[in-house]
């Protein structure tokens, strides 16, 4: 009986410790980590759903969260674009697809949620883990042309960024660089043991037999808090009931409680909020760090579909260029059939014209596989599933945005553009924070330098209670002390019997070397991080100059392929005239034909080099987001509130490649 009332004490005891609102604490402190963003319609069955209830919210933080596995659905968008076989695609609808079913963006949106779990565990007292700063390029043409860099290289600020591994952003867990640091989630600990001793006496003196027989009850509760002050606090309660056989103890049974307070404070090293809380600070960073990560990622991806799209554009119009130089080559061979026929031309120019056909035939060949080759490419970057589904392999991609190349090119000065570049570039705000958390560890390895010195004070209250010993012998039975556990906790909240310590715990070591050598460590790896962000700086510049040399060379390009195209557009307008007049041939006539649709040829690739060549104008100077209307919302939620663009209301003709 008195065994159970021991134990029904204790329990309302623990409820005392660990009050209800201990649990909308933990609550507070470790949500629910947030749910990928929802993209498109995902299977229900696939959501595992949490339990709910009073027993979910106690047993919460012991179990493991359930995430929803990744939705492999395309947006809407994808199925409302399809129309008879084809694909209509404007550069926005390219750009909006590659926000809504990318992988690589979708990979990289995780990052936030496990910069997230990192936080959390940082604010429970451990240590942060570190985020992936890498970025996945994008996909690249199936005939790819230079613009703005120099041609095989691929040094520029963003895999400069990405390929860094410092300890306070990349890698896995942070190194572990200070003291330690209290554990902030409180601890509840409960103990309890029962024990039966015979053991032989040599003297009866002090229990009154030779051989005591003792049954022994033990139990404790204790709760234990660190806080970021350097401060640990426990909160213990003890209890011991004995029943033996000695004729000495004046209560048989007898139990005695305490309940203790405990109190360390760190002085010197592990002192401050600023020091045990340099964890909490990198992995908020850190979590910043991953927002322009994805960032980064997205405006990777935009730039490389932007360029996939127009050079979508420039293959589909060397398809159609092909094709008038296959039908000035089979003009040609007609006129000079008809002309060996009347005797005027020697048979070998038939020849000579029906390899040219075969030669324009492959050329044309060629164009037509580029254009599949880039359709291809094109959905596999904008589908989830790339070309698995049936009806998106065989559509036929329809490009309903022509190049546009202004009159006049606005005119910013080189510096603007490169102070606009250093402002908005995710890598360099990467490489800053990266500066920042190196500081804060930094921090930590000086604070570990110091001697460490505890005041540690304690403060107890005892109780005793118990029934008076049946057994013969002299006994004091107080009546103060006749009772039960309810009477040695009177004793102990009315502090009857109370204990007090206080004191101070000192370790000095002698030579120190494991920690200067550490901060040595801290100190050499920030001068690396300053200089690789004066690098990087330096590289962002070159960056901008690249892209502005290569805009005003692909201009340059375009002004002079058009020169070209007017020369050869009046050429063939004088010759068809003379033809008029009897003074030219056919033959004449249809060189000038080809030599107009080289011309224009080189037109179309001149407009795609210079479309490329603002797209990497855009993303050098940190705007490609900007300048295409692209909200950061939506493409960290991955959900375009632009609706698809009007489709045509008639079908273009079947395709040069299908025909």
């Amino acid at each position: 009986m008195n065994t159970a009332r021991t134990y029904t004490a204790l329990l309302c005891v623990q409820l005392m410790l660990a009050p209800a609102g201990s649990f909308a604490a933990d609550k507070a402190a470790a949500p629910d980590p947030p749910k990928p963003p929802n993209q498109a319609p995902a299977d229900p069955h696939a959501v595992a759903t949490e339990p709910s209830g009073v027993l979910a919210k106690i047993t919460g933080p012991y179990r493991a969260r359930t995430l929803p596995p990744p939705s492999l659905a395309n947006s809407t968008r994808l199925d409302s674009l399809l129309r008879a076989g084809n694909l209509y695609l404007s550069l926005q609808d390219t750009i909006a697809l590659a926000l809504e079913n990318n992988l690589d963006i979708e990979i990289q949106r995780y990052g936030p949620q496990l910069a997230d779990a990192a936080v959390l565990q940082a604010e429970s007292g451990g240590f942060a883990r570190g985020v992936s700063t890498n970025v996945t390029a994008g996909p690249s043409s199936s005939s790819v042309t230079a613009s703005g860099t120099a041609p095989g290289t691929n040094q520029n600020a963003t895999s400069q960024a990405s390929a860094g591994t410092a300890s306070a952003v990349g890698g896995g867990v942070i190194q572990q660089s200070g003291p330690g640091i209290p554990s902030l989630d409180p601890v509840f600990t409960g103990s309890g043991q029962w024990a039966h001793a015979t053991t032989p006496q040599s003297n009866s003196v002090i229990t009154g037999t030779n051989s005591l027989i003792q049954t022994q009850d033990t139990s404790g509760v204790a709760l234990q808090k660190g806080f970021l002050t350097g401060t640990t606090v426990s909160l213990g309660l003890n209890n011991n009931s004995v029943t033996n056989n000695s004729t000495r103890a004046d209560f048989n049974p007898a139990t005695s409680a305490s309940l203790g307070l405990g109190f360390t404070q760190h002085l010197l090293q592990g002192f401050g909020t600023a020091v045990n809380g340099r964890q909490i600070s990198i992995a908020k960073n850190n979590r910043e760090v991953s927002d322009l990560t994805l960032k980064l990622q997205v405006e990777t991806t935009v730039a490389a579909v932007m360029e996939l799209y127009w050079d979508l554009v420039a293959f589909n119009e060397a398809v159609r260029v092909a094709q008038d130089a296959l039908a000035a080559s089979q003009k040609l061979l007609a006129n000079n059939k008809a002309q060996v026929e009347v005797g005027t031309l020697a048979p070998i120019e038939v020849t000579r014209a029906e390899a040219e056909i075969a030669s324009d035939e492959q050329q044309l060949t060629l164009a037509q596989m580029h254009v599949l080759q880039q359709e291809t490419i094109i959905k596999n970057a904008l589908s989830r599933t790339g070309i698995a589904s049936p009806a998106i392999a065989a559509a036929h991609i329809i490009a309903t945005d022509p190049i546009d190349i202004p009159t006049v090119e606005p005119i910013n000065p080189i510096q603007d553009l490169m102070a606009l570049a250093l402002s908005s570039r995710p890598e360099m705000a990467q490489s800053r924070i990266q500066i920042q958390n190196q500081h804060l560890t930094i921090r930590g390895s000086k604070n570990a330098l110091l001697p460490t010195l505890d005041a540690v004070a304690n403060l107890s209250n005892n109780g005793l209670a118990g029934q008076p010993n049946p057994l013969p012998g002299t006994h004091n039975n107080n009546a103060f002390f006749i009772g039960g556990f309810g009477t040695a906790l009177q004793q102990i909240f009315a502090r009857n019997f109370p204990n007090y310590s206080a004191g101070f715990n000192l370790t000095i070591p002698l030579r120190n070397r494991a920690a200067q050598a550490q901060v040595i460590t801290d100190e050499l790896t920030l001068r690396q991080q300053q200089l690789g962000l004066q690098r990087l700086d330096n590289q962002v510049r070159v960056d901008v100059q690249n892209a502005l040399i290569g805009l005003t060379q692909a201009r340059a390009g375009y002004l002079a392929a058009t020169k070209a195209r007017v020369l050869q557009e009046q050429t063939l307008d004088a010759e068809q005239k003379k033809l008029a007049l009897g003074a030219s041939t056919i033959y004449n006539v249809i060189l000038a034909q080809r030599d107009l649709v080289t011309a224009q040829s080189n037109q179309v690739t001149a407009e795609a080099s210079y479309s490329k060549a603002k797209v990497e104008m855009d993303r050098s100077t940190g705007q490609i987001l900007i300048n295409n209307g692209i909200s950061l919302d939506e493409a960290f939620r991955g959900v375009v509130a632009r609706p698809p663009s009007t489709l045509p209301t008639t079908p273009p003709p079947p395709p040069a490649a299908q025909q």
